[in-house]
């Protein structure tokens, strides 16, 4: 399996900085792998509730994680701060892929980059629902390469 060649920073247009935490380091001396995806998860749920279209508490819509990917280019270290990449490659009916990079502040490669893919669904019952409007439009400014459904 060969692993893609790193996205350049323009390739996103949403960043958020991160700072990493002691406790973020394992006994190998590097951010274990485990807390990439804690960026990952943070960078796209920040952009949604600031956008208005997340509601983790009474939302009648949320979005279940169904696939991650993650590929390591360089080792990040605390007290390493993060910027936090995000795009959209692809609009489902009812998913949503979230591209992340995850660069070390000021670097233009990144230390790693990957993807979440969220399947929506209804709070109560878990079925999967269409996307709703609003999410659509919030993530429409984030779309790049993308394909749709």
């Amino acid at each position: 399996m060969s692993k893609p060649a790193p996205a350049e920073r323009s390739a996103y247009p949403h960043f958020l900085p991160i700072t990493t935490r002691w406790m973020d380091n394992d006994v190998y001396g590097h951010v274990n792998n485990v807390v990439y995806y804690s960026y990952f998860d943070t960078v796209v749920n920040e952009y949604l509730v600031r956008a208005g279209v997340l509601d983790f508490e009474h939302g009648a819509t949320i979005g279940l994680v169904v696939e991650t990917h993650c590929n390591y280019f360089a080792p990040l270290v605390f007290p390493d701060r993060i910027e936090a990449g995000l795009r959209v490659v692809r609009l489902g009916t009812t998913s949503v892929r979230y591209e992340v990079g995850l660069f070390r502040e000021g670097d233009a490669q990144p230390a790693a980059q990957g993807h979440f893919v969220h399947v929506y669904v209804d709070r109560a019952t878990r079925r999967p629902v269409n996307l709703p409007d609003d999410l659509r439009a919030a993530l429409q400014p984030l779309a790049v390469d993308m394909w749709t459904e």
